[in-house]
């Protein structure tokens, strides 16, 4: 635990702190675990809650936790190590490498078949698939959707199957837009963990142990939990329309039976690692400058930067288009606040996964964090705004 020693510094984090208290003791968390890094020094930890609520162990730094999408920043900085190396450029076609994805069909706008379609007018690269901007979706997030539909019958995300047959699968369907024109939550990332095991010639998770895990010191990142008595119990809320209503359901055998507890074939590159605060808080500080980092600052720098057309916003079914939201090579950007945001947020680079972990960069102010929690479609949830905005006037105010 020797990179979670706090440095003494004169920011007060006690609201933040006593917000996030409120959430746990209102039953809307069983848990609340933190760090913020100002440059590369760390001067916030905190733990709140409970690790399992039922058992009523509370919740320390070393638990363990299901990242879900988080997982897309170490699959994005594995393809960004092999960009460097030189095995391919961003606007290399993916069917140079994943025959599989030549030849993509779109859907008609107004389509009710999967046969409704048109021949894309330009094929999949490899900088689409790390923006969300393929084409390709995720059966997750537009319910009643064609392609929703069509994503969960022929099983897209299925942990009895690898990599390679996600490809077979992805194949036959159809894209939801012409690649490059427009933002869609998708599997693009999975395909990237697919294009490293193709370049490397190893299994996904060989490749990230070797070259991310190994090197940063994330002893505890993996598809399955090093230690499962320090696994985080899994909570739902009470409704999910309702996020601010008290009331959590255990669900630990969510998304499936025996998830990070044994292995599986598929190795997910969008989704499907666990970690720890320590662990984040390594490969977080290895993305900031001053110190020696992951990637070469100028791919640091490139991949923080927007890649999407002027006028395309980051688009989810339940939200709507979310203007000011663009997206780079492994994350999120805020490139104009909104109402939600603090003011200081601009140009904040983010993620995070369902169940509430999250991580940020804030170039501009030259600060960093995490927010690691287990409830279930909790990655817009409220509690996480306002910590973050918290964060932001506690550092504001100090400067």
């Amino acid at each position: 635990m020797e990179g979670m020693k706090v440095a003494a510094s004169g920011y007060d984090f006690q609201p933040a702190h006593a917000a996030m208290q409120r959430y746990v003791d209102g039953n809307c968390l069983s848990g609340f675990s933190s760090a913020v890094l100002v440059g590369r020094e760390l001067v916030d930890v905190k733990c709140i809650g409970w690790a399992d609520k039922e058992a009523r162990t509370p919740l320390r730094t070393d638990h363990i936790f299901r990242i879900f999408s988080n997982t897309k920043l170490i699959t994005s900085c594995a393809a960004l190590l092999l960009f460097e190396e030189g095995h391919f450029q961003l606007d290399d076609p993916i069917e140079q490498f994943i025959p599989q994805l030549a030849n993509r069909r779109v859907l008609y706008r107004n389509a009710t078949s999967l046969n409704q379609t048109e021949p894309a007018d330009r094929p999949i690269t490899i900088r689409h698939l790390m923006s969300h901007s393929s084409g390709l979706s995720y059966g997750l997030l537009d319910p009643g959707t064609l392609i929703f539909n069509a994503y969960n019958e022929r099983k897209v995300i299925n942990p009895a199957t690898t990599l390679t047959e996600m490809m077979d699968v992805l194949a036959v369907l159809p894209l939801v837009f012409h690649p490059g024109t427009s933002w869609e939550y998708s599997v693009g990332i999975d395909v990237l963990a697919r294009l490293v095991e193709v370049i490397s010639g190893q299994r996904f998770d060989a490749f990230i142990q070797s070259r991310i895990l190994g090197p940063l010191g994330m002893v505890d990142t993996g598809f399955v939990a090093s230690d499962r008595d320090r696994l985080v119990a899994y909570y739902a809320g009470a409704d999910m329309t309702d996020p601010m209503k008290p009331g959590l359901t255990r669900i630990d055998e969510a998304p499936y039976a025996g998830a990070y507890l044994r292995s599986f074939p598929r190795l997910n590159g969008g989704g499907g690692l666990v970690s720890t605060l320590p662990d984040m808080v390594a490969l977080i500080r290895s993305l900031l400058p001053d110190g020696r980092t992951l990637l070469k600052p100028d791919t640091i720098r490139l991949m923080m930067t927007n890649q999407l057309p002027e006028g395309v916003w980051i688009r989810f079914a339940a939200f709507g288009e979310l203007r000011g939201r663009g997206h780079g090579l492994a994350g999120a950007l805020i490139l104009n606040p909104s109402e939600f945001d603090h003011p200081a947020a601009r140009g904040e680079f983010f993620w995070g996964g369902a169940a509430g972990t999250q991580w940020w960069i804030s170039p501009e102010t030259n600060t960093a964090g995490l927010i690691m929690v287990q409830r279930q479609m909790a990655f817009a949830h409220p509690f996480a705004v306002e910590f973050k905005r918290l964060v932001y006037e506690a550092v504001k105010r100090t400067r």
